[in-house]
């Protein structure tokens, strides 16, 4: 059914996934410590820092550092908006997760996420290409809305 490119990319998909739910689990344990806005600060600073490290240590044979300088500008103002974004994920995955729990907030995470996902998807938003929105997906997301009901329910 799937090629192994596509399982592939599934499974790292998946362990993003995971690693999200980790994540917000530390962010969360972070903030009860120092409070939600340093942690934030914190954790986006020490990403910040590892992002650098990849691109220094792994891109050197690549990409010159000026030729990513000179397509800086290139870029649309709201690509940039990813960093702004990162900090309000994780600002809001580690308020959320210590009055919800892990599993709760995750739920949430992952619905509204699938539905941002499909409406980009549908609307061709930010440069992506048109993917039709059709009764298999919105089954798809009914049946999802239907678990995530059971998985909040106490």
């Amino acid at each position: 059914m799937f090629s192994g490119e596509t399982l592939l990319f599934l499974l790292i998909a998946g362990l993003a996934g995971a690693l999200m739910a980790v994540q917000g689990t530390l962010n969360a344990l972070a903030g009860k410590i120092v409070g939600l806005i340093p942690a934030t600060f914190i954790v986006n600073l020490l990403g910040s820092v590892a992002a650098g490290l990849l691109l220094f240590s792994f891109n050197h044979n690549t990409t010159a550092l000026g030729e990513i300088l000179q397509k800086i500008p290139s870029v649309p103002f709201y690509a940039w908006l990813g960093g702004p974004i990162g900090v309000a994920i994780i600002y809001g995955v580690a308020v959320s997760i210590p009055r919800l729990g892990v599993g709760s907030a995750t739920t949430g995470i992952i619905t509204f996420q699938l539905l941002t996902a499909y409406a980009i998807d549908h609307f061709g938003l930010f440069g992506r290409e048109h993917l039709p929105f059709n009764w298999i997906k919105l089954t798809g997301i009914l049946l999802l809305a239907a678990g995530s009901y059971l998985l909040l329910k106490k």
